[in-house]
């Protein structure tokens, strides 16, 4: 009869062992998960909280090509700004035939632009149609915490035929993981909160900015906004490409971060009159 020894019996140890295999089965699946993990990417330097800006993930994400062509379909010339450019020289900027701005004035909740008033008063001051954009951080409040706040602080609407709906800026997240931890599902449910609570608060749809390849990745491709909500893509190469699920065609193309004056230059996909029409609702 073999001798008992002492201490923790082999019987004892299988549910352990069971039970760490559940652990690292559940671990894997989750990791799995798109845009699961919440750290940077090792080497990636990170920036400081606030100063994400439309449009600063295009280049590293999806490369640049070079400028768009002549068309001959009839677009108008704009701009998009943050506190990254601080006062911009908008006199210069209309001389040049830019017409339309969009202007940072959030991020998350815990962010305003410092430069929002220079900014938004002096692109409407020199003549052109402005609006404010939201850079969107979903790990840290929800869709409609941060509508709100955007709201609140200069994301607002009024039908006065130079200010444009406000918008969602969705895209890499430059401070961790590309889709914020979120899966596709429950990225969606995100945007829909957000969106939701913007036209309750302001009676307008807010515009969606976003890249083909990032939507494709955190979203699952999702074709559920484009019946409502006006599309402004990014991609910096000499056609517009293919664009997000739902959407037959953009309002908005950013194609350049390279451009005269300010960086971000963009087209709006008809003349004048029809970004006055969109200012209208």
């Amino acid at each position: 009869m073999p001798a008992h020894r002492s201490g923790t019996p082999r019987t004892s140890r299988r549910p352990r062992l069971a039970a760490a295999g559940t652990l690292l089965t559940s671990l894997a699946l989750l990791l799995a998960l798109p845009g699961a993990a919440t750290a940077a990417p090792a080497g990636k330097d990170v920036p400081a909280r606030g100063t994400a800006r439309m449009g600063q993930g295009v280049i590293e994400h999806d490369g640049q090509g070079g400028l768009p062509r002549d068309s001959r379909v009839v677009q108008t010339e704009g701009v998009d700004v943050s506190s990254h450019q601080g006062n911009v020289a908008w006199g210069t900027l209309w001389n040049s035939g830019v017409r339309w701005a969009y202007v940072k004035a959030t991020e998350g909740t815990y962010y305003k632009n410092t430069s929002f008033a220079q900014q938004y008063n002096g692109s409407y001051n020199i003549g052109m149609i402005r609006g404010a954009y939201h850079f969107a951080t979903p790990n840290t409040t929800s869709g409609a915490a941060q509508a709100n706040y955007f709201v609140d602080n200069g994301g607002g609407w009024s039908r006065d035929g130079k200010t444009l709906p406000g918008v969602l800026d969705i895209e890499w997240n430059p401070y961790g993981a590309q889709c914020y931890g979120l899966s596709q599902a429950g990225m969606v449910n995100w945007i829909r909160d957000f969106t939701t609570t913007y036209r309750a608060r302001t009676g307008r749809d807010a515009v969606i900015y976003t890249a083909t390849s990032w939507w494709k990745d955190c979203t699952g491709n999702n074709a559920g906004f484009g019946a409502t909500n006006p599309l402004w893509v990014a991609r910096y190469n000499t056609t517009v490409g293919e664009l997000p699920a739902g959407w037959p065609v953009q309002t908005i193309w950013q194609y350049t971060s390279t451009g005269p004056v300010v960086g971000d230059h963009n087209r709006f996909n008809g003349a004048i009159d029809r970004v006055r029409a969109l200012a209208n609702g």
